[in-house]
């Protein structure tokens, strides 16, 4: 399996981003894709979540700023971020498991593969 996300970059507080996750090697269709974030010297942490039913899940600092989203047919995961803050920098890397969002979110399970990350920087 291999992942790659994209579309990260440098943008103002208030703009926006769309992530994208490219990945092959698997069925999507049958598997949960979830977005992390690493910030500046702290853990990763889970940010969003889609299963494969298309459920999406999203840790409160971003309910209402970012929506994720998949297309099957393209092998590919999206993550729109709006509304950015300087809080949202740092590197968002994404995952493809046979697990919940709620396990994978919480790192109750961890993703055994999250491919190379894109970095997001936000500027106040």
């Amino acid at each position: 399996v291999q992942l790659q996300a994209s579309g990260g970059g440098l943008v103002q507080a208030g703009g926006s981003l769309r992530l994208s996750c490219e990945i092959s090697g698997l069925s999507l269709r049958h598997y949960a894709i979830a977005w992390y974030h690493q910030a500046p010297g702290k853990e990763r942490v889970g940010v969003s979540c889609i299963s494969a039913a298309g459920t999406t899940e999203y840790v409160d600092s971003v309910k209402g700023r970012f929506a994720i989203s998949r297309d099957n047919a393209k092998n590919m995961g999206y993550l729109q971020m709006n509304s950015l803050k300087p809080s949202d920098t740092g590197v968002y890397s994404c995952a493809a498991e046979l697990a919940r969002c709620d396990h994978l979110l919480t790192l109750y399970i961890r993703p055994g593969n999250r491919g190379r990350g894109t970095q997001v920087t936000v500027s106040s």
